[in-house]
Order: C-alpha cells, then sequence, then structure tokens
C-alpha cells in the first residue's frame, strides 16, 4: 500500500483537573478507539470524545469512547475522524452493511447506490464536518458538492454518503450532536 494511503494515528489530547482543582493534561496518545471494519481497505473512523448530555458533564475522569457508534448518545454528541481513502482503493468490495452494522447503524431499506457513492445513511444528529487533509465530494439525494481542506458542511439530519474521488485520503473531522427526528418529505 502507497504511504500516503496508510492508516493516520489520530492524537488526542484531554484537559482535566487535579486533586487542588488546577488545570492538568490528562491524556495525551493516538486515540485507541479505532473502527476500520474493512482494515486498510476502507474509511478508518476514530472517535476522540463523547458526551452524554446537555449540558455535557466535564467532572470526573472516566474514559466515555468505550465503543465506536454511527450515531451520538442520546442528548450527547461525538468528536471523531474518518479518513476516506480513494473511493477506487475500496468501493467495489466494500460490504456497507456490514460497516455500518460494526457502528451500530442498519442500513436496511436504504438505496445505498452501490457502485456510485456506498453508504448513503441519515443519523438523527446535527453534524458538523471539517474537511482537515484532502477533499470529498458530500452527495445529497440530490445533489453533490466538493469540499476541500479548510471547508465546513453542516449536515442537518439528510440522507448523505462521502465520495473521495481524488489519488488521496481524506481527512474529515466530525462533531455529531444528537437532535430532534426528522421526518423525511416526499
Amino acid at each position: 500500500m502507497q504511504e500516503s494511503l496508510k492508516r493516520k494515528s489520530i492524537r488526542r489530547v484531554v484537559t482535566g483537573h487535579d486533586a487542588q482543582g488546577l488545570s492538568v493534561l490528562v491524556r495525551d496518545g493516538a486515540s485507541p478507539f479505532v473502527l476500520a471494519p474493512n482494515g486498510e481497505h476502507g474509511p478508518v473512523v476514530t472517535d476522540l470524545w463523547k458526551s452524554f448530555g446537555a449540558p455535557a458533564d466535564n467532572s470526573g475522569s472516566a474514559e466515555p469512547c468505550a465503543n465506536v457508534t454511527l450515531a451520538p448518545p442520546a442528548r450527547g454528541s461525538v468528536l471523531r475522524t474518518v479518513q476516506f481513502p480513494p473511493d477506487g482503493c475500496y468501493m467495489n468490495g466494500w460490504d456497507e452493511h456490514a460497516a455500518f452494522a460494526a457502528m451500530g447503524h442498519d442500513l436496511s431499506g436504504m438505496d445505498t447506490r452501490k457502485g456510485a457513492t456506498v453508504g448513503m445513511h441519515r443519523t438523527r444528529s446535527l453534524d458538523y464536518a471539517i474537511v482537515l487533509s484532502g477533499e470529498i465530494w458530500a452527495v445529497m439525494d440530490q445533489g453533490e458538492t466538493l469540499l476541500r481542506a479548510g471547508d465546513v458542511l453542516v449536515q442537518r439530519g439528510t440522507n448523505h454518503g462521502w465520495s473521495n474521488r481524488s489519488a488521496e485520503p481524506a481527512l474529515v473531522a466530525f462533531v455529531l450532536i444528537d437532535a430532534q427526528p426528522l421526518a423525511a418529505t416526499a
């Protein structure tokens, strides 16, 4: 595999407080919460932090990222990165149903557009997608747009997919915030 296509480890630095209430660094290292259902041949999801309510509870030191799930916790949020390899490296052999099932999300009944953009999905969340490096297409049921490093997409509970039509990986940071269910209109 080309060096530029290898999985990128994501460093996670977390702050907290010591017994005297002074700010300290409590974690610093690669996030161990990585899901790569297709190994090096598909998207790599790295969870960095989760909250379980709003407002968020910043007390305690428990690790909130026990497992990688697609949607944020009820009334909570998740911060993650996804490394999308070029479509040509994985799309033909990717089982999007198994990949999403590994994150607790069922794609049954979804039109996944196999061969064009796999993995069309919808979550009950407000998502902020920030392209950190590379470029990626945000694909909607109708329409698509190219996002490059520095661009931000605000995803409002819509059905969507991602397509990396370049020769290099795209690294995208996501903040998913639980939202009210949105009824799809005809």
